[in-house]
């Protein structure tokens, strides 16, 4: 039978409950959809200079990609609706939602062959070297509009991010990182396509950018995974970061402060990332998932399939019994979890593979850190227990020299959990949280222990960052060791280069 090339209307029929998805590919589903899996989210005040009193946020997706991954290279889903939440009530509920939504169109390039110059398609995605100023050679250009919602996004009418230059309210994602005969110069072309923007309702203007970057996420995730395979009382800087060689796709907006502050002047602000894809799916000639019509309502056809606020939830908190139920979860029902938060299993895993001391439950002291935020650090003055990323917009922020990757548990108030920057190592740190190092009367206790029972032992995974500056660099024996983050918007490295091949195919910086 011959499959004749026209749309083809697929009832997907994903109910609630089946729906999943979570940071990393930890989930069974996600797995299948790497294009809607959350991987990273990042909230932090702006440190690059000029722009105090900016909020940055940043939202991973389609993870763990080879740099070299030809001839389609990645690309984001346009069957689906990304966005950036901000509960700026404490309410557990979004106020306000940034959605992310793609277009991917296909030019069908063709090349003259045979004696007659026949047309015929060629299979790769650009056909010559490629710059922001020329585009002619690309195969597969990309797209995206942003709009701001104001209360329940299931129901609210978004209105526009628009283009400070000219008013356009269609951005255009830069190419992947082929490789440097098609493109010169990556990080040149790729800042070109960072955007200033008037924010509906908001008299400062703020930036946004969607493309892809280096993974600056940090942990050995293969001897993590191996019933913990390493020494988590070794060196922090004793093993190799799974994910160096790796490209993700970020979607970074930089927001005034005060525009993303309720009116009450609470100086608190929550968020999370979440994407949800359509019920029904329209598949095209390319083969790929179409765009659902315009009169579509996100609410009623589309169903969430990825949920990220802090780092390592599902990880290392969800029971794999309800990975799934989380990742389809909103903060305001989060009460359903919270069994996994009070009576947490991995310091008992810890426990029988290498005999840390368990800190004893109810685990106050993790409500405080994963629902409510730390007093007088990033607690709302109202607040509703829930899982959220939350940020303190009053805290000075710190240098990128002078940042401490521990974050908070460091003495640097400006880090995670107030907030994230790339820099923070929230792997040590979320070890050392769940074995007990903030059970305080004043953080919350563990249990009737009210002080940490490891005693301040450096847990760590042995993969470390290399500093968020030339100056902070850690050698961990890595190619890519060197790298550090950059000190402005949007923050994440130049992605690495499909060619030319370093050292067993991994792509040169």
């Amino acid at each position: 039978m011959k499959l004749k090339l026209k749309p083809i209307v697929l009832l997907l029929g994903l109910a609630p409950a089946i729906a999943m998805a979570s940071s990393h590919r930890e989930a069974p589903f996600i797995s299948t959809m790497p294009q809607v899996d959350a991987s990273d989210f990042y909230m932090f005040m702006s440190y690059e200079p000029g722009r105090q009193g900016y909020v940055t946020l940043l939202a991973n997706y389609n993870p763990l990609q080879n740099p070299g991954g030809g001839p389609n290279f990645y690309a984001l889903d346009h069957n689906a609706i990304y966005d950036i939440h901000i509960d700026n009530t404490g309410r557990a509920k979004a106020d306000l939602t940034f959605r992310f939504r793609f277009t991917n169109t296909y030019k069908d390039l063709t090349v003259p062959t045979g004696t007659t110059g026949t047309p015929i398609a060629v299979p790769l995605l650009n056909i010559g070297a490629v710059s922001s100023t020329n585009q002619a050679a690309l195969n597969r250009t990309e797209t995206y509009t942003v709009e701001l919602l104001q209360g329940d996004p299931d129901t609210a009418r978004g209105r526009p991010l628009v283009n400070s230059a000219g008013g356009s309210a269609v951005f255009t994602k830069p190419v992947d990182n082929i490789g440097n005969k098609s493109i010169a110069n990556y990080a040149t072309y790729a800042n070109s396509y960072v955007y200033n923007v008037v924010i509906p309702g908001c008299s400062q203007p703020g930036r946004v950018f969607a493309g892809q970057r280096k993974d600056g996420f940090v942990a050995d995730l293969g001897e993590i995974f191996d019933l913990v395979n390493l020494n988590p009382l070794g060196s922090r800087d004793s093993t190799h970061n799974a994910l160096t060689d790796k490209n993700v796709d970020t979607l970074a907006l930089e927001v005034p402060a005060s525009c993303l502050r309720d009116s009450s002047g609470d100086a608190v602000i929550g968020a999370w990332t979440t994407a949800s894809i359509g019920r029904t799916r329209i598949i095209g000639p390319q083969g790929e998932a179409q765009s659902v019509p315009a009169n579509f309502a996100a609410g009623d056809n589309f169903v969430q399939v990825s949920r990220l606020g802090q780092p390592l939830v599902n990880e290392l908190v969800i029971g794999l019994p309800d990975k799934d139920k989380f990742n389809n979860s909103k903060p305001n029902n989060d009460t359903q979890f919270l069994k996994y938060v009070t009576n947490p299993s991995v310091p008992v895993l810890l426990n029988a593979l290498f005999g840390a001391n368990v800190p004893q439950t109810p685990r106050n002291d993790l409500v405080t850190v994963f629902l409510t935020g730390v007093p007088g650090i990033n607690k709302p003055a109202n607040v509703t227990p829930s899982e959220e990323l939350r940020l303190n917009t009053t805290t000075p922020v710190t240098a990128p020299a002078n940042q401490n990757d521990l974050g908070v548990l460091g003495g640097d108030l400006a880090g995670f959990p107030n907030g994230r920057r790339p820099y923070d190592d929230v792997v040590d740190i979320a070890l050392r949280v769940e074995e007990g190092a903030l059970c305080s009367t004043a953080i919350g206790t563990c249990g009737s222990e009210a002080t940490d029972p490891n005693k301040g032992a450096p847990f760590t995974d042995g993969a470390r960052s290399p500093g968020p500056t030339a100056a902070t660099e850690h050698v961990t024996g890595d190619e890519f060791a060197a790298d550090t983050y950059l000190a402005q918007f949007p923050y994440l490295m130049t992605p690495l280069a499909g060619s030319p091949n370093g050292v067993n195919g991994v792509a040169a910086n």
